[in-house]
């Protein structure tokens, strides 16, 4: 029968049959062989690492970033010189039923600055009538919320300087009081 006849492909003339060739030392060399192979993967990714991260990091610039506003260029914030003698203003808001507002504004501008403490002080007038409409445009919950008076500084700011002042600049408005009085 032809599926018993072995063949046999080697040389020296030996039998077919199966054995094991050195046993114990093809599987240590085997095994050998793989520990080396999974060593020189791990050299050349980590090579391969270290080089790509030298290269990109050459090219990025710092990603800090570093305040670049003059309040922080002296490590504070400037000082000013304070315009109190506005005074009280008393006015009524918006509202369908209005609600008394009574404001006591202080102006605040650059330290040792005679030009605009001059102005501010010959435009008082026009200052107080400006404060006047400003808060009686409002209605009683704008001027309530706490959220929103930073954008009434801004506002309150910004009309000063556009409307009243024509030489010189405020740079900051703080409400020395604020009473907003709702009638019942």
């Amino acid at each position: 029968m032809a599926d018993e006849d072995e063949i046999n492909l080697d040389d020296d003339g030996s039998t077919g049959t199966s054995g094991k060739r050195g046993g114990a030392g093809d599987f240590f060399s085997g095994l050998l062989k793989w520990i080396i192979i999974g060593l020189a993967a791990v050299i050349v990714i980590v090579v391969v690492v270290v080089i790509t991260v030298k290269i990109t990091g050459k090219n990025n610039t710092s990603v800090t970033a570093i305040p670049t506003s003059d309040e922080y260029v002296s490590g504070q914030r400037e000082i000013y010189d304070w315009y109190t003698s506005i005074g009280t203003i008393q006015t009524t808001t918006c509202d369908d039923i209005p609600a008394t507002i009574r404001v006591d504004v202080a102006l605040g501008y650059k330290k040792d600055d005679k030009a605009t403490s001059t102005e501010i002080t010959l435009r008082t007038v026009e200052l107080k009538d400006f404060l006047r409409r400003y808060f009686s445009g409002k209605t009683a919950a704008e001027l309530r919320n706490t959220n929103n008076e930073d954008n009434l500084k801004n506002e309150l700011k910004n009309g000063i300087n556009d409307k009243i002042l024509s030489s010189s600049r405020i740079r900051d408005v703080v409400f020395l009081q604020k009473d907003v009085i709702e009638q019942n």
